[in-house]
């Protein structure tokens, strides 16, 4: 699921309610690994492209907490092959954020703005996000993979990656020179309220069911910053019935023009 790193994944969902360090780049030159090889060994070190085809479906939880806020939620996301994912985050105080994408189609759901079709570059980067597995298929949805330059994040340098998708805005990840691990990934989202940046830092990886996964994310974006700790990870589960299917509201304005929510 989710393209190169679960992290990326996390953030896109989190930011559906917020929108209501890296030291000097060094040279690039010819001794740079090409972007392949980096990616490639991505997947080997989380655990081999074997341990990933193992897994069917996918059930994950987590908090988070926005402590300049006071804020804390709790997230789950289904997953299923080939492209099914339904993810709801409720933060306490504020409600319930609902999104997922199924058949081609990409929708989220919320009591403030209520339901929504996407469209454009934002279904794009939720179609890409909702690929099962879309670590191992990386080719098939980005046009474009580039070693740019070596960062330091955290004290460690890493590989700078830039992808370019089918549809959409370049994205960026740092990959550990010494571990092969994303430490830190850069990515525009596409939302209603417009294009919002978003530096997300990967940490405390932990393996869960043979394959590795950042169970600490931070998300620094629009001048707020949010910490997500995964808390479980349980592949192959027997998906409930129907929590695939969209809701009634979301099926109604399938097929019809996608208009963007009013702010409120």
């Amino acid at each position: 699921m989710n393209r190169i790193v679960i992290s990326r994944k996390w953030a896109a969902l989190a930011l559906a309610p917020l929108l209501f360090s890296a030291g000097a780049i060094l040279r690039a030159d010819d001794a740079l690994p090409k972007a392949e090889t980096i990616l490639d060994r991505y997947i080997e070190v989380t655990g081999g492209a074997a341990a990933y085809k193992k897994h069917k479906t996918e059930i994950r939880t987590g908090t988070m907490e926005f402590a300049a806020q006071g804020l804390k939620g709790s997230i789950t996301i289904y997953s299923a092959e080939p492209d099914k994912s339904y993810a709801v985050t409720e933060i306490e105080g504020i409600g319930k954020f609902e999104q997922g994408t199924v058949d081609g189609v990409a929708w989220e759901k919320n009591a403030l703005t209520g339901a929504r079709v996407k469209s454009g570059t934002e279904k794009a980067q939720a179609m890409r996000e909702g690929t099962f597995n879309g670590v191992l298929n990386w080719r098939k949805m980005y046009t474009k993979a580039e070693t740019v330059g070596v960062e330091t994040i955290n004290g460690e340098p890493c590989y700078k990656v830039v992808m370019t998708p089918n549809e959409g805005k370049p994205e960026t990840g740092y990959y550990s020179r010494k571990t092969g691990l994303e430490l830190k990934a850069e990515v525009v989202v596409d939302s209603p309220q417009g294009e919002l940046t978003a530096e997300v830092f990967s940490s405390e990886y932990k393996t869960f069911d043979g394959v590795l996964t950042p169970s600490k994310i931070v998300q620094q974006a629009a001048g707020q910053e949010f910490v997500i700790t995964v808390q479980s990870v349980k592949m192959n589960e027997e998906i409930p019935p129907g929590r695939f299917d969209l809701p009634a509201d979301v099926k109604a304005l399938v097929g019809k023009p996608a208009t963007k929510p009013v702010d409120k």
